[in-house]
């Protein structure tokens, strides 16, 4: 397959599953009963989702400048945070696209050059990947008990535990046959893990690296919590046990990666990991679509608003420093 097919695979595949997923969780639930679930919504406690998520958005915009300050430039907390909600704006038109613009926009406003302002966002990125894998395992060791009791009343235990013994040999199997072959797709995946190492291992040799810990441990609680006082705004999501709140959390997180922004994947998320509460799936659904429905729009107009004064901020900006001098 040609380049230009699989970049063309990469936008079209994630708009296709996300109609599919759109059209599979309107089927479960009449628009009727969703648009009384947007009419009866507490929206005091959306409100406050999104000033969470704002938090959440400043906080990381700010972490930006411990990666880049380092390098030798300097990141106006301004620029960092138009840029970083230019680029989840743009990600909902084409997947992973606004990393990319991310790095342009502060090459082009604050000459940081692109290769730089990338390597820090993907650096980023692999905190967040340990900060998700760490919620997951947070999880699992609070609610061990409850997980164990779903799967056990479903599932012959003893089959849980050959098939997860299974995958542990494969997974053994597997790295060794990785670290022993010199294959294409073997150093690609080497390399791959070594960059993933080596990317965790940065983040304690950066100067200000308790700062930038503390700054990702708080974006990530900003997360949770937005999530868990939106739940207040439907009726029936309102008073979740603990469990219910992180696994809906952790399974909408995903969605988000599998179509553009979690558009249709993010309701189906929910549906899902509700439904191991024995949560109706009208319910569960209509609070996914409020749930992304707020977050999306506060995107939407904080991302266009960034696209919009940009220029103009950078333009006064560049004006007051001629003055000054």
């Amino acid at each position: 397959m040609s380049k230009q097919a699989k970049s063309i695979v990469k936008i079209v595949l994630p708009l296709l599953l996300g109609v599919v997923l759109v059209w599979y969780s309107l089927s479960q639930i009449s628009l009727a009963e969703l648009a009384d679930y947007f009419k009866n919504a507490n929206y005091t406690w959306v409100g406050l989702g999104v000033v969470l998520g704002i938090l959440s958005h400043l906080s990381r915009a700010y972490r930006w400048k411990f990666m880049i300050n380092p390098l030798g430039y300097k990141l106006h907390l301004p620029n960092s945070f138009m840029a970083v909600m230019a680029a989840y704006l743009i990600n909902y038109t084409i997947p992973r696209a606004g990393e990319i613009s991310r790095a342009s926009i502060v090459a082009n406003y604050e000459g940081i050059p692109f290769e730089k302002g990338f390597g820090t966002i993907v650096a980023e990125r692999i905190a967040d990947l340990v900060m998700i894998l760490l919620i997951i395992a947070i999880t699992l060791f609070l609610e061990f008990d409850y997980i164990y009791k779903f799967f056990a009343e479903r599932f012959d235990p003893y089959k849980i535990l050959f098939g997860v013994l299974g995958l542990i040999i494969l997974f053994v199997v597997f790295v060794v046959f990785i670290n022993r072959s010199n294959s294409k797709i073997a150093l690609k995946i080497k390399d791959f893990v070594a960059g993933l190492i080596e990317g965790v291992l940065s983040i304690f040799r950066m100067q200000q690296k308790w700062a930038f810990i503390g700054h990702t441990v708080f974006i990530w609680l900003m997360y949770v919590l937005m999530f868990y006082v939106t739940t207040f705004a439907v009726d029936e999501t309102s008073g979740l046990p603990f469990a219910a709140i992180l696994i809906g959390f952790i399974s909408g997180s995903f969605s988000i990666a599998a179509t553009n922004g979690g558009v249709g994947s993010y309701p189906v998320a929910i549906f899902a990991a509700f439904s191991v509460f024995g949560i109706a799936k009208e319910p569960s659904i209509g609070f996914g679509y409020i749930m992304w429905a707020a977050q999306t729009l506060m995107v939407i107009v904080l991302g266009g608003l960034s696209l919009l004064f940009l220029p103009i901020y950078n333009k006064n900006r560049k004006t007051s420093n001629k003055e000054l001098t």
